[in-house]
């Protein structure tokens, strides 16, 4: 009877226990898929303010060639691009040329837009992933030393430090870097992603990737290896340094938020030591808010990439969009945007999911 009666309560409270995981798990695959459905909408805004906002000045045939051309010829052209028919009749063409994965060919130098992205998007990668590296390397360490020195002079030339960083315009960074670093000290190249013999060398390579430093890492050469590497410092820098201010301000504000938690008060009455306080206690539940900030940061990289590229000539999807842009080339700016938005998308997509898995406040 006794038996009986101790497993009576028991077995209601399971299929509740059950219900509950299921619901959480449902609950979670739900929270994911509302977040990469909002991509579609998300790109498609994007991609019909890019299309309208092109065509105020006109099409871009004559935006392009207008002067180069004359009126017959203009008219021509125009009429076999189809730029002559109604605008909504070439935004119904266009979107139905992206679902298709076709961008259209380029004005200005004749090739189709796919072509070109993936001819130089994966310079734009590379560089963003350097940048990536520089500003977790210098923002994160610099913030756990921020936190702990507060209101020292260590604190107070870091703040400093990092306002210069992230205000700096990165034009500016770049020339100053290159005129230290390239024209007066002469270490480091002051353009360029290789010399040319090796970039010629890494292009020549049987399923080239595009990405210099992995098609060098992949012959085994050191010296490939090291050129790369040395023409990559400057840019990555230039650009690194404006996240990483961002970062050490991040790290610096939620360290010391959870330094003054109940739970590290408690530690510190065990005589934990300062160190393993520091990096145990405090530093990892601060990197989880900073999680969600990473996704912004990343459209930041993406755009700051459009400056740094044309400052050290460095030929990726930045620096074609400025020449695009000089070109009044709206087919293949048109197409740039688009992809450089879907990166943009799809990375605060798993950014979402990342910071959903890791930190329990967010409901789904």
């Amino acid at each position: 009877m006794l038996a009986g009666e101790s497993a009576g309560p028991s077995d209601p409270s399971e299929p509740p226990a059950t219900g509950r995981r299921r619901r959480q798990g449902g609950g979670l695959g739900r929270y994911i898929l509302i977040r990469f459905l909002l991509i579609i909408p998300t790109v498609f805004i994007l991609v019909t303010l890019v299309f309208f906002l092109m065509r105020v000045t006109g099409d871009p045939i004559t935006a392009s060639q207008g002067g180069r051309l004359t009126p017959s010829e203009l008219q021509v052209r125009i009429h076999a691009a189809g730029y002559d028919r109604p605008l909504l009749v070439q935004y119904g063409e266009y979107l139905g040329g992206i679902v298709r994965g076709d961008f259209g060919t380029s004005v200005s130098d004749n090739l189709p837009v796919t072509q070109i992205l993936t001819t130089y998007g994966s310079a734009t990668l590379e560089l963003a992933l350097y940048a990536l590296i520089v500003a977790f390397l210098v923002g994160f360490p610099l913030g756990r030393i921020a936190a702990y020195r507060r209101d020292h002079w260590q604190d107070a030339s870091l703040r400093i430090f990092a306002i210069l960083c992230y205000a700096t315009p990165i034009f500016f960074a770049g020339l100053l870097l290159k005129l230290v670093f390239s024209v007066w000290l002469g270490w480091f190249p002051t353009n360029g992603r290789a010399d040319t013999d090796v970039a010629l060398e890494l292009q020549s390579i049987h399923g080239a990737t595009g990405v210099y430093l992995l098609d060098a890492l992949r012959t085994g050469r050191p010296d490939l290896i090291g050129n790369v590497a040395w023409h990559a410092v400057l840019p990555g820098v230039a650009l690194g340094l404006l996240t990483a201010g961002v970062f050490l301000r991040l790290v610096r504000t939620n360290m010391i938020g959870t330094l003054q938690a109940g739970y590290v008060d408690a530690a510190r009455s065990r005589e934990v030591g300062e160190g393993r306080l520091l990096r145990k206690h405090a530093y990892k539940p601060a990197l989880v808010p900073i999680v969600t900030v990473v996704g912004l940061q990343i459209a930041m990289l993406l755009s700051g990439a459009v400056l740094t590229e044309t400052t050290f000539e460095w030929r990726g999807l930045g620096f074609q969009l400025s020449e695009y842009l000089k070109a009044r080339d709206y087919v293949a700016v048109q197409g740039i945007v688009v992809l450089l938005s879907v990166i943009v998308a799809v990375v605060n997509f798993i950014v979402d999911i990342i910071a959903a898995l890791i930190d329990p406040r967010i409901r789904y």
